[in-house]
């Protein structure tokens, strides 16, 4: 019985090492599987920026392939399928979480993508929108936005996805720089087929680099198989190592020889980007002095406009006073006339010659003809008229009414 409950313990425990084992192990494995697309997710994006250098990136263009085959990697990496009314699930494209994911980015290209009609399959539209996406050069700023709706992501990926990690902060960033990239596609080519999947060629990104410890070891296991071919060590048998290292020293100068010319390449790629940005800057520098310039003549001219039609403002003002004040002396002198009988005719003469010395004044006073005549603003004519035709002012004519009132 002892035994029997021993062996059921250690099962028991070797079975909680064995789930154990096999959860850290699937760890494990999707860490290497997300490292691994992001780092040839880098690669490919340097190899872009450097082949755009030389020439134009289009549907031929290996690197191009390569990249898009990542992309579309990352993108459908641990993707949820689509549960039917059955209860099974069918595989789904990343085109249905971008569509959905992208639809707040400003002048996005999804309902074009949607209505396009050589392209049928969810698939083939997730490779058109890389493309127009890469020449509109906003593939960045779609993948940006696309990751901060978290709610949409994990509606779409499962946990362990390279959108729901911190690798996704990272691909962001590294899709920036293709926006300094002139792409040329044809969508309507061999590319947006969407019956076949994407493969990713990793030839271009390995490099195997011996060190000088391995090259020591296999000069030295030369020299031993050689002196073992030999009855006897002889001077005349150190030629071959002399010769190997002869060889290992030219191999060496020739990939020191490649990384200077890549580097000769990257500087001049960067010059040329210098040159442009700083000609763009001048441009935005001097389109900065002419918007200046034209803001203030405006401030300017708004200015001057402001002072002349004060001036006119106030000038309108004096008429309408000496207007104000000459229709109450006429309407004094109207009253006073009625007032003043038939028999009264010194009295009447004597208001007679005020009213003759009131409408000499009068005279006197410039014309609203006049000052319409010394005005030359538009605005001023239409004061001046408005303010004529109106009801408060008395016309020149109906202002003696009275016979016995007209000079002479």
């Amino acid at each position: 019985m002892a035994s029997r409950s021993l062996g059921g313990l250690s099962g028991g425990l070797s079975g909680s090492r064995g789930g154990g084992g096999k959860k850290s192990l699937s760890a494990r494995n999707a860490a290497v599987e997300r490292r691994n697309l992001i780092t040839v997710c880098r690669f490919s994006v340097k190899t872009l920026i450097d082949r755009s250098c030389f020439e134009t990136i289009d549907d031929s263009s290996p690197e191009f392939n390569n990249f898009a085959a990542i992309l579309e990697q990352i993108l459908s990496h641990r993707l949820k399928g689509q549960v039917t009314w059955f209860g099974y699930e069918s595989p789904r494209s990343f085109w249905d979480y971008i569509r959905v994911a992208c639809r707040k980015v400003s002048q996005n290209c999804i309902c074009s993508i949607e209505n396009m009609e050589n392209v049928s399959s969810s698939r083939a539209k997730g490779r058109a929108w890389i493309r127009v996406a890469l020449m509109e050069k906003h593939l960045s700023e779609y993948i940006s936005t696309a990751l901060r709706d978290f709610k949409t992501t994990r509606r779409f990926y499962e946990d362990g996805a390279i959108v729901l990690g911190e690798e996704a902060n990272m691909l962001a960033g590294m899709l920036l720089g293709l926006n300094a990239i002139d792409f040329s596609f044809c969508l309507k080519g061999e590319g947006l087929d969407g019956n076949f999947p994407a493969v990713i060629d990793y030839t271009p990104y390995l490099k195997f680099t011996q060190s000088s410890d391995s090259i020591s070891s296999d000069e030295e296991e030369l020299r031993t198989l050689g002196s073992s071919g030999s009855e006897s060590s002889t001077p005349e048998n150190v030629g071959p190592p002399f010769i190997m290292d002869e060889n290992s020293w030219f191999n060496k100068c020739k990939r020191v020889k490649q990384k200077y010319q890549l580097t000769l390449e990257q500087k001049g790629y960067l010059e040329e980007l210098l040159r442009l940005r700083e000609n763009q800057l001048s441009e935005s520098v001097s389109q900065n002095k002419i918007l200046l310039q034209r803001i203030e003549d405006s401030d300017l001219a708004h200015k001057l406009e402001k002072e002349q039609l004060q001036y006119i403002i106030m000038e309108l003002q004096d008429q309408l006073k000496s207007y104000q004040s000459l229709d109450q002396l006429s309407a004094e002198v109207s009253l006073s006339q009625t007032s003043l009988g038939p028999g009264q005719p010194q009295g009447g003469d004597g208001k007679q010659d005020t009213f003759n010395s009131v409408s000499e004044g009068k005279e006197d006073t410039p014309s609203l003809l006049g000052l319409c005549g010394s005005l030359t603003s538009v605005a001023s004519y239409k004061s001046l008229t408005s303010l004529k035709s109106n009801d408060c002012l008395a016309s020149p004519t109906t202002e003696m009414t009275s016979p016995g009132l007209t000079p002479s």
